[in-house]
């Protein structure tokens, strides 16, 4: 068996950014990935503006001024922000509010709680101002020319704000990666249908679904296939066709029922099987060969990769996320993929480890700890949903309580 991070590291090897870009309304590109670099055509703030409501001025107009001998000048304009500005005259303050442009001649603002306005409409301040107060600089945020989002990253909503804030209205998107999933299983059925003796709901068609929409994926959803290795290289062939990605649950294991991995290795190759971690050791890698004509007409490769995931729900969340995760945002053309880690306390122990690289279900406490859910089973997927995240506890490890351990927020996995 692989150990985690080997796996991790021949499926990003093995990745490739698919071919293809689009541009995209910037408003519709969200969790998108960056074809190109964004470059700013102009300095945010443009010019300079106010940072408080007060009064612009220049400071040597102001000097000597105290409480005892305040200073008094005329209110020579009134500034609202999004209007220009007229050139200060000497001797005079502006009227300016918050975001409104410093008028030429103008090196500081005085808030308007440092002023006093008199019955004759003078402005009369009781102390000298340093110059360049409460002002924020043209250019203070972005310059010029600077390259504010770099190729392969990819758009959060404040990402999109900075990109607006420059004046960019669509966006070069890498195309989103095609992704074709199916699961297999006999006993498997779809809520509202009966469910028969030994029969089981498939949880996973829902929870694998929405973690591929959550990574904006195109995503065709080719159902419950027959445990049959027929049925199984017939759908293998047809997902081959149009898709970067064939994304499989269930029927990778040793069982006589399990087809997919024979079927995929009939169909193309498995070059990489089991991972020493629980839960989740059947995951299986590799790929499927596309016809001829499908692959000239994609201009892409010959081969769809193939990742076949294990059937226990919690095993196919788990491995979904700490591989098929950084995988699709690989083939995407991100790039800083992995999850940030956090060392946070154990407010539990665990006496025995286990020889695989384990990922517990836990939670963080009040008292800032992690506590973990009583039963780690694969099958148990409300450990998910109690959960905050995963402790990655390196094999034959037992836990001791207030011991500082490595914990993945599910925040982090599900970016």
């Amino acid at each position: 068996m692989l150990a985690t991070a080997e796996a991790l590291s021949r499926l990003l090897d093995a990745a490739r950014r698919v071919d293809g870009r689009e541009r995209v309304a910037t408003l519709d590109a969200q969790n998108r990935v960056l074809a190109a670099d964004v470059t700013s055509p102009l300095d945010v703030p443009p010019m300079h503006t106010s940072s408080m409501d007060g009064y612009a001025v220049r400071a040597a107009d102001l000097a000597g001024a105290s409480e005892s001998a305040p200073v008094a000048l005329p209110v020579s304009q009134r500034i609202p922000a999004g209007h220009a500005a007229k050139p200060l005259a000497a001797g005079t303050a502006a009227r300016i509010f918050t975001g409104a442009t410093v008028p030429p001649g103008a090196d500081t603002v005085v808030m308007q709680e440092m002023a006093q306005v008199s019955d004759d409409g003078r402005v009369a301040f009781a102390q000298t101002p340093a110059a360049g107060e409460w002002i924020t600089q043209q250019g203070a945020d972005i310059r010029r020319d600077s390259v504010i989002l770099p190729a392969g990253t990819r758009l959060t909503p404040q990402a999109l704000g900075l990109a607006a804030s420059v004046g960019c209205a669509q966006l070069d998107v890498v195309r989103k990666v095609r992704v074709a999933i199916f699961f297999t299983g006999d006993e498997l059925r779809m809520p509202g249908e009966p469910l028969e003796p030994g029969a089981i709901y498939n949880s996973n068609r829902f929870t694998l679904s929405a973690l591929l929409a959550k990574l904006g994926c195109d995503v065709t959803d080719l159902g419950i296939v027959p445990d049959r290795r027929d049925a199984t290289r017939e759908t293998l062939r047809r997902a081959a066709i149009d898709h970067d990605l064939i994304l499989t649950c269930g029927g990778v294991s040793v069982g006589e029922e399990d087809h997919v991995k024979p079927a995929v290795e009939a169909e193309g190759r498995i070059s990489m099987w089991q991972i020493a971690m629980k839960p989740g050791k059947p995951l299986a890698f590799g790929a499927v060969r596309r016809g001829t004509d499908s692959a000239e007409r994609e201009g892409e490769g010959s081969d769809a990769y193939f990742i076949g995931l294990p059937g226990n729900p919690v095993s196919s969340f788990c491995t979904f996320l700490l591989f098929v995760r950084p995988f699709l945002l690989r083939l995407a053309g991100g790039g800083n993929v992995a999850p940030r880690v956090y060392s946070m306390r154990a407010d539990f122990s665990q006496k025995k480890g286990d020889r695989r690289n384990e990922f517990l279900r836990a939670r963080v406490n009040e008292s800032g700890g992690l506590d973990l859910f009583e039963n780690q089973s694969s099958a148990v997927l409300t450990s998910t949903v109690w959960g905050d995240g995963l402790i990655d506890n390196p094999p034959n490890h037992a836990i001791s309580e207030g011991e500082i351990v490595r914990f993945i927020p599910f925040s982090e996995l599900m970016r």
